[in-house]
């Protein structure tokens, strides 16, 4: 007797074109899974956040911009910047004096307090006037305020004759003196000059020479830096010597020996656009180098090669292809420069080698604390050194930002 086969197991059920449909797992199986219910099209692009789109979809600049705003510190330090630019642009309408005003009557007075309360009632910005008496044990001015006459100050008024860069004539002030009375927001020096009049018109001279220094050690640095890199051989043997012979010069001597070279018998602006020519002409070597290593590396790149096969002269590879490759580099070394360009020309004039009187820089008003009795007896004389610190430190915060910003896709 034979025995019938076995049932065979049922046939699965033919494939449907409807979409997939999961069942409930059980929540006790430990090998449970999912089964998406849509059906599956490999057509279909995927959907990223928009936040992730617009980032793929932006370019570079605005990827080290978005950047750039997360470094707090950063961007603060650029909103210093440009309002010590903003003083630069209009420094005869913020100063309360004109360049070369002198009160000899208020020798080494103090800062002049800016009030707005008198005997408890609310008067507006006022402050209170000098008096002073001579101390023959000491031998100085002794100066103490008036209670007694409160004297408002002035806004958007008429004062002291200007011209406005130079050449435009004017007298309107953002802040003027109380009529018959005096605004020493920082004190005087020895020659009855407001020093803050003074640091404001010095803040044109100083921030502007590191600018134009920066321009003649660009121009020079990329150029140099550039033949260096792009052509190779003898060009390069001979750029990084020079290079050497610089960089083992002592700069600040170096500094002092072309400065001292300038006669003295040259017109301010003429000793200006020295002394800019000398920072320039010492600080390109660092930038030189950084430009040499970048362009070694670019140079082997497939679309500089396709450049010079369509008969792209030397010339415009590197500057139309290869420099614009790491101009957001440069625009960070170039902010880390010109804080050694500002403390260049500040040690040069407080040396008294660099610019001189009447011209005002901070490095000028600095020779005014050349000894300790201006620091111990007058410490407001020390006030351009504040503002050297505050140009110095905000420039390297923001070319910190920028350095960390070049490369957003890090």
């Amino acid at each position: 007797m034979t025995t019938p086969p076995p049932p065979s197991p049922p046939s699965p059920p033919p494939p449907s074109d409807g979409p997939i449909v999961s069942h409930t797992p059980d929540p006790a199986d430990p090998n449970r899974h999912f089964v998406c219910d849509r059906p599956f099209d490999p057509f279909a692009a995927e959907v990223l956040p928009e936040a992730r789109q617009k980032e793929l979809e932006a370019g570079h600049w605005r990827l080290i911009w978005w950047r750039l705003r997360r470094h707090r510190l950063a961007v603060a330090s650029g909103l210093v910047l440009i309002a010590l630019y903003l003083i630069v642009a209009f420094a005869e309408i913020l100063a309360p004096y004109a360049p070369g005003d002198r009160n000899t009557d208020f020798i080494y007075a103090p800062p002049q307090t800016v009030r707005l309360f008198h005997e408890g009632r609310f008067l507006g910005p006022f402050v209170y006037p000098f008096e002073y008496h001579l101390d023959m044990d000491r031998l100085q001015r002794v100066y103490a305020p008036d209670t007694s006459r409160p004297q408002p100050l002035r806004f958007f008024c008429s004062g002291p004759e200007y011209r406005f860069w130079g050449l435009i004539p004017g007298d309107f002030h953002l802040v003027c003196p109380p009529e018959g009375g005096t605004l020493f927001l920082l004190g005087t020096d020895r020659l009855g000059q407001d020093m803050a009049s003074r640091l404001i018109q010095g803040t044109r001279i100083s921030m502007t020479v590191g600018l134009l220094g920066i321009a003649v050690s660009f121009v020079i640095g990329l150029t140099l830096g550039g033949m260096a890199g792009y052509f190779g051989g003898w060009v390069d043997t001979v750029v990084q010597r020079a290079i050497e012979i610089l960089r083992s010069l002592p700069e600040l001597p170096l500094w002092m020996a072309l400065s001292a070279a300038v006669p003295v018998t040259w017109s301010p602006i003429a000793v200006f656009f020295c002394i800019t020519l000398i920072l320039g002409l010492i600080d390109w070597p660092g930038l030189a180098r950084a430009v040499r290593s970048k362009l070694l590396a670019l140079r082997e790149e497939e679309y500089v090669t396709a450049a010079a096969l369509m008969g792209a002269k030397p010339r415009r590879i590197i500057a139309r292809h290869l420099l614009p490759n790491f101009s957001s580099h440069l625009i960070a070394s170039l902010t880390l420069s010109v804080p050694g360009m500002i403390l260049g020309e500040t040690a040069l004039s407080f040396l008294g080698l660099g610019l001189r009187p009447p011209i005002t820089s901070w490095g000028v008003m600095l020779t005014e604390a050349q000894n300790i009795e201006a620091v111990v007896l007058y410490p407001w004389l020390m006030t351009p050194m504040l503002a050297v610190m505050v140009a110095v430190l905000a420039f390297n915060f923001l070319g910190d930002g920028l350095r960390d910003a070049a490369d957003p896709y890090d």
